[in-house]
């Protein structure tokens, strides 16, 4: 029994209800069985199909190298009841209820993991052509675009606007890509190290314009707000993701500046017995000083596990995760580790202009976070460093012919 249980005087739980069948809430649902859990555990998604993995969407699915990317789990074996193609409506803390289009649900734990969902183009919801790249459907709608190699506008050159175009690319598409900052990742990576990033676009075919804002949307083309006109049989947008807990509106559970679910370093809402994993919550980072909202897949495998642990007593340690995220883009496969905001100072490992470097990120001299192009093992190995916060030497570390694990202090 979980401290937060005996606080209350509560019975072991005998119904989780988890809001979300991505990879958070599948998780979620499959580690409390590999835990031990017995009672019931309903997985609510609003998709009607089969729990599926979003990363192949961008890639395998949207080149028609795959139909699906459905998670290899039996539901049935598990004992897991799934309700597919159900939107929740609401939560009701109080009455230990959730709401959804089909009626309450009751729970004794309710997990939130409803992740993220795609910011749109103002007046853009319903215009013919215009897609988005989240769910199934969108990949599925977006690979007969690519198969008769139209000309494409991508709005957003972030990791799934590179992403997207890439693909295009290599499906023969025409490829424009317009950010409205003066680089690609802009809210992702600092200038130095997102610049050298916008070659990369140009040497793939694709073209990529900077300071370029969408000022209307006409059929067949895309108008910006200097009057340039650009032909688009079909516009995909990539301008970012928000949390999806709108469904939260009044129900008391505390979001945070971004809209997601604040929880603590357990992943517990400020609510009883409601628990928050995934791209849609944030969490205090003992290990950066600062609270992270991390929208990436490795953060919606690791986070279940300590929710699980909570659920059915185990008293786990702190969620404070090293983040990690990769990307395959123009041929090349990124790979990111840990958190840059608090870093001093950088040491680049190789020429940010050829096909293989690292940039690494240092606070007093401690690794704080690196970017590997090209270079897995750098990325495999500043992991295990970043997690035992290792000081390093700066003039060895910037030797990219050195193991990364040899050039600590």
């Amino acid at each position: 029994m979980s401290e937060q249980q005996q606080a209350r005087g509560a019975a072991t739980p005998r119904r989780v209800v988890v809001a979300g069948a991505g990879m958070a809430g599948v998780q979620t649902a499959v580690a409390l069985r590999e835990q031990g859990f017995t009672g019931t555990v309903t997985l609510i998604g609003a998709e009607p199909h089969q729990p599926y993995d979003r990363p192949p969407l961008s890639k395998a699915v949207l080149l028609g190298k795959a139909e699906d990317s459905a998670f290899d789990v039996d539901f049935e074996a598990l004992g897991i009841e799934l309700r597919l193609g159900c939107e929740v409506a609401g939560a009701r803390p109080a009455d230990h209820e959730l709401d959804t289009e089909a009626g309450p649900v009751p729970y004794d734990v309710l997990v939130v993991a409803t992740g993220a969902e795609p910011v749109r183009l103002p007046g853009t919801e319903g215009m013919p052509g215009v897609h988005l790249l989240r769910t199934l459907d969108d990949a599925e709608r977006l690979r007969p675009v690519l198969a008769r190699q139209h000309d494409i506008v991508v709005v957003g050159a972030g990791w799934i606007g590179a992403e997207f175009a890439t693909a295009a690319r290599e499906a023969g598409c025409a490829v424009t890509v317009v950010e409205a900052a003066d680089r690609p990742l802009t809210g992702s990576l600092p200038a130095e190290v997102a610049v050298p990033m916008a070659a990369w676009y140009a040497d793939s075919g694709a073209v990529l314009r900077t300071h370029a804002r969408v000022a209307h949307i006409e059929p067949g083309v895309v108008v910006l707000d200097d009057g340039s006109r650009l032909p688009a049989d079909a516009v995909v947008v990539g301008v970012g993701a928000r949390p999806a807990t709108r469904w939260l509106a009044g129900s008391g559970i505390a979001l945070g500046a971004w809209g997601e679910v604040v929880a603590d370093d357990r992943l517990r809402t400020s609510a009883p017995d409601v628990y928050a994993v995934g791209d849609c919550a944030s969490f205090p980072s003992g290990r950066y000083g600062e609270r992270l909202l991390v929208h990436h897949w490795d953060n919606a495998l690791q986070g279940p596990r300590t929710v699980a642990a909570n659920i059915v007593g185990e008293a786990p340690a702190a969620y404070d995760p090293v983040p990690y995220f990769w990307s395959e883009q123009f041929g090349r496969f990124v790979q990111y580790a840990g958190h840059h905001a608090t870093a001093d100072s950088t040491v680049w490992r190789g020429d940010p202009s050829g096909p293989a470097w690292t940039v690494c990120w240092l606070r007093g001299n401690r690794l704080v976070a690196l970017l590997a192009v090209g270079r897995p093992r750098d990325l495999a190995q500043g992991r295990r460093l970043i997690e035992a916060g290792a000081t390093m030497d700066p003039g060895l570390l910037a030797d990219p012919a050195r193991p990364l694990k040899s050039a600590t202090a």
